[in-house]
């Protein structure tokens, strides 16, 4: 179903969301749960089925699950982690080349199980004139995904255990996920996972008004106003806050006026799926002394070609790349003439990085692309920006509803440009290793001992997975728990067996006393100022978390574990003085339930629910 703008008009909605992609509904989906009135505008008419990402990696998979965001795609139940055995619904989309913005998913991830899609994956196999690397030698499975190294499947699909990875292009690296989440990695169809994500949030009384050009954005002192354009005619957006989800080449990160830090590209890359004429080219990973070619089966008897070129980067890079450049490139970097033929589609990238210097101005915010794109290896990108997604979704909702002052929308900013700049630098590191050259010779091999060694290689494939984040406490004291993921542990409660998953599905922080009901009564007496916020759960003691009480936030990171102070230092640092109007959430925020779309009126101010923000920029 598509809402395409038919008429001129002027919408108003609470927040404006530009860009229709997983990280913009998702933001959407956070915000219309809980009351607010949403409008995303997005220029596609249509979700495109073109080849975009496919790796959504643990932690991501984790927060979406808490918030009830893969019902329908990822079965669970307490330390079952089960995918559905159906593989979805998705359609086989010869995945690859970029998404809306230009990057691409990733470098490819060998599938020990083939559970993604069709075992197409072999070993790398050894050509003649190549140096060839390990990766492949993983496992045999076939992986549904985009980006250098990846092969062909359809719908959804997930691993369980351990995945294997590779960390410039040097195998070792096992993903995985306590035994207690769905999944270490999910393989899904960006496509698929986006139309899930738009039915969701139309569901939730979203409206996504598609074939909608942003042209202007501009703030002032009580809100902000998006002006886009379509076939039919223009429109006006009205409203509080405007996020930018919208892309690489973001117009609200333009307009925003926010200024980024940028590491201009030093290689160039191509993709595509093309015939190959006479076998020359063998499935896997092959590294000579100018680059990378990565082959994989593609689809109607084609291979999945990427090439790296480590010798310099592109100088037309906004050109459309064509078979005799990708031929070219291919017989270069292999040293020997290459016959290409008969392209499905062509792509270029590189490892061009940016990261906004902030990712707010006033009431305008950054999220997804927009905010921050990298080199695509490891299939990082969607996983960041959805974790912008939900990060910023549940702040921004609390502080236009009035559950929480603005203070709160700085820390978005706070907790994830780190990890997006975290991100930049290890793929700028994983580059480094990948270039070819007798000085980097002991450099790689040191790198093959240690992923073979295991705990070095824990630590990286905690890293790509972004398991190993620990936030910033906001309490006056630290202890072992503040910042980090709550697990989904099994709660015994006085209604019954539960978990964090559960729980969590209503979108509320959850003030968590274990042991005897009258244990933590000096820790809920603290907590009832914020009674119409925070929901209290009594349940037994868990094994292994070594405390009284844990206040969860939304998004299943621990704000705070009982120790010398209360919560109540750290409920006020996130939600205001406890005098705060703090008005009762809706009695389900569940994702399934139903809010007022955002409407077309005529023009008039919208009603605040801050106070005023910055002035425009």
């Amino acid at each position: 179903m598509t809402d395409v703008l038919g008429v001129s008009g002027v919408v108003e909605a609470d927040v404006v969301v530009v860009g229709g992609g997983p990280v913009g509904l998702v933001v959407a989906c956070e915000l219309a749960v809980r009351g607010v009135r949403v409008v995303v505008l997005e220029s596609e008419v249509v979700v495109s089925g073109r080849p975009r990402a496919t790796t959504v990696h643990a932690r991501a998979v984790q927060c979406l699950v808490r918030r009830g965001y893969l019902g329908g795609l990822v079965e669970w139940g307490p330390g079952s982690g089960r995918f559905p055995a159906s593989g979805g619904s998705g359609a086989v989309v010869a995945s690859g080349g970029f998404d809306r913005a230009g990057a691409s998913d990733g470098m490819g991830v060998p599938d020990p199980g083939g559970v993604a899609g069709r075992s197409e994956d072999a070993a790398p196999g050894g050509v003649e004139g190549f140096a060839t690397e390990g990766v492949g030698a993983t496992g045999p499975g076939g992986v549904s995904g985009s980006g250098l190294g990846s092969g062909v499947g359809s719908g959804v699909g997930g691993v369980g255990g351990g995945v294997g990875f590779h960390f410039g292009g040097i195998g070792g690296l096992v993903v995985s996920a306590p035994g207690v989440e769905p999944v270490a990695v999910m393989k899904c169809e960006q496509e698929v996972l986006e139309r899930h994500f738009e039915a969701r949030a139309r569901g939730l009384g979203v409206r996504v008004l598609r074939g909608c050009r942003v042209v202007g954005v501009r703030q002032w002192r009580g809100g902000v106003v998006v002006t886009a354009r379509g076939a039919f005619g223009s429109v006006v957006c009205r409203g509080l806050f405007v996020v930018g989800a919208d892309g690489a080449r973001s117009v609200v990160r333009e307009q925003g006026g926010f200024e980024s830090r940028v590491y201009p590209a030093t290689v160039s890359a191509l993709a595509g799926d093309v015939r190959v004429e006479g076998g020359v080219l063998g499935v896997g990973w092959h590294r000579t002394e100018r680059g990378w070619i990565v082959v994989k089966e593609g689809v109607g008897g084609r291979l999945r070609l990427r090439t790296v070129n480590c010798a310099r980067p592109c100088a037309r890079w906004r050109v459309e790349p064509t078979l005799e450049e990708m031929r070219r490139e291919v017989s270069w970097i292999a040293g020997r003439e290459v016959v290409l033929g008969e392209p499905l589609w062509l792509s270029r990238f590189s490892d061009f990085s940016r990261v906004a210097s902030s990712y707010r101005r006033g009431r305008v915010f950054l999220a997804g692309d927009a905010a921050h794109v990298h080199f695509p290896v490891g299939g990082q990108g969607l996983s960041t920006g959805l974790l912008d997604a939900v990060d910023l979704g549940w702040k921004l909702a609390f502080a236009v509803r009035g559950w929480a002052d603005e203070g709160l929308l700085d820390t978005y900013d706070q907790e994830r440009r780190p990890a997006a700049q975290r991100v930049i630098d290890h793929t700028r590191a994983q580059v480094a290793l990948m270039r070819p050259g007798p000085e980097l010779e002991p450099l790689r091999a040191l790198f093959v001992e240690l992923l073979a060694g295991g705990g070095e290689a824990g630590v990286l494939a905690s890293m790509v997975s972004a398991q190993d984040t620990v936030l910033p406490a906001r309490g006056r004291g630290r202890g072992y728990w503040e910042g980090r993921f709550l697990p989904n542990v099994e709660l015994v409660t006085g209604e019954g067996r539960t978990d964090v998953i559960a729980l969590l599905g209503e979108g509320r922080p959850l003030l968590l006393l274990f042991g005897a009901r009258g244990a933590g009564g000096r820790f809920e007496e603290q907590a009832r100022g914020w009674a119409g916020l925070v929901r209290v759960v009594h349940c037994e003691e868990v094994a292994g978390l070594e405390c009284a009480a844990l206040l969860v936030r939304p998004d299943g990171y621990i704000a705070w574990a009982s120790g010398r102070e209360g919560p109540a230092g750290v409920l006020e640092a996130y939600f205001g003085a406890p005098t705060h109007p703090h008005t009762p959430m809706p009695a389900s925020t569940s994702t399934t339930a139903s809010t007022p779309a955002a409407t077309v009126a005529p023009v008039r101010a919208p009603t605040p629910a801050l106070a005023s923000t910055s002035t425009t920029a």
